[in-house]
């Protein structure tokens, strides 16, 4: 991730139909969906971590992989690998490896939740220059929306038969999204230097004839003072989907955390791709409260365990656990 643009006027192959400003908020609202746990989300994270940062072709990254896979198959989820080859901005050869987790495979109603699982081989925002060249471990930008990926699958498997969704979910865990060409080098180029993974994913799905009604992108989804701004190409591509997330966050209290008062930017995100293969999609991406447009330890060396906020991780989680439970 990313780069953030911001526009007045978006490409003509986006939906010309806008959201409104103003949340679908109902009255004495009663959530349905069990409860998420931050704790476990967290775990996950430091998990995803202590491999080291998970830069593509490394053995670090190899083993990430296999543990993020295992631990979907715990929860019951049926594991579709999709491995594909690319190169970074330089030419550099890479394998990748999208990780599709399917919970309730044989269900025909189905949406993705996904995010990336790789993390930026570059602190090329560090404010110290020397880091430059140092992978980051990546735990806010790439880890979050994968521990809070596995809370939700974990939380699917332990509800009693009566409390169960009948919907599928195919947890998708993007490679390859955090390549994109550095600051340092010569050339910045365009914008498809990054999300390498859901390029391939847009163009030769997992699963011919694969069909989902919506998808929610996670991205940075567990920093301190984060919020969460209705980015402009979900708007533009989904603003029902928006509106449904944005509502529900609202409903059961992270109002304060899913912001109806300004819109976002327009964010090269995996989200895009998905869009562009078919399955409107929208991007749940963090936003810094003080003003700049992602936190503070993007593409740095502090994007590690100690700055993950366990009230953001419960902010999202809960949020995406209520949708799901309301998705008939």
């Amino acid at each position: 991730m990313k780069r953030i643009i911001y526009l007045l006027a978006l490409p003509l192959l986006y939906f010309s139909c806008k959201s409104n400003n103003t949340p679908s908020l109902t009255a004495d609202y009663v959530a349905v969906a069990p409860s998420f746990n931050e704790d476990s989300a967290y775990q996950y994270i430091a998990e995803q971590c202590a491999f080291g940062p998970r830069v593509v072709n490394t053995a670090a990254h190899d083993s990430c992989g296999n543990y993020i896979a295992d631990k979907f198959r715990s929860f019951g989820a049926t594991i579709t690998d999709q491995y594909a080859e690319s190169k970074l901005y330089d030419g550099t050869q890479i394998r990748m490896r999208n990780i599709i987790a399917s919970i309730n495979p044989e269900a025909g109603a189905r949406i993705i939740i996904s995010g990336h699982w790789d993390s930026r081989p570059w602190a090329d925002h560090d404010n110290d220059k020397e880091k430059h060249h140092t992978p980051i471990d990546g735990a806010n930008d790439g880890g979050s929306s994968i521990g809070v990926m596995l809370e939700l699958a974990r939380q699917m498997s332990i509800q009693p038969d009566s409390s169960k969704v009948n919907i599928g979910v195919d947890f998708i865990c993007w490679d390859a999204e955090d390549c994109g060409t550095p600051t340092f080098a010569e050339d910045n180029g365009d914008g498809n230097t990054w999300c390498l993974g859901s390029q391939y994913w847009s163009k030769k799905r997992h699963d011919d004839g694969y069909r989902a009604r919506y998808g929610i992108n996670l991205d940075m989804v567990g920093s301190y003072n984060t919020v969460f701004y209705r980015e402009k190409g979900s708007l533009n591509y989904a603003p029902n989907i928006v509106d449904k997330v944005w509502a529900t966050a609202n409903n059961i209290g992270y109002g304060n955390y899913f912001k109806y008062d300004d819109e976002g930017g327009y964010i090269t995100d995996d989200h895009i791709y998905v869009n562009m293969g078919g399955i409107m999609c929208i991007d749940v991406i963090g936003s810094s409260t003080d003003g700049a447009s992602f936190p503070s330890t993007w593409h740095t060396a502090n994007d590690n365990i100690k700055n993950i906020s366990k009230e953001t991780l419960k902010a999202v989680g809960q949020t995406m656990l209520e949708v799901i439970w309301t998705e008939k």
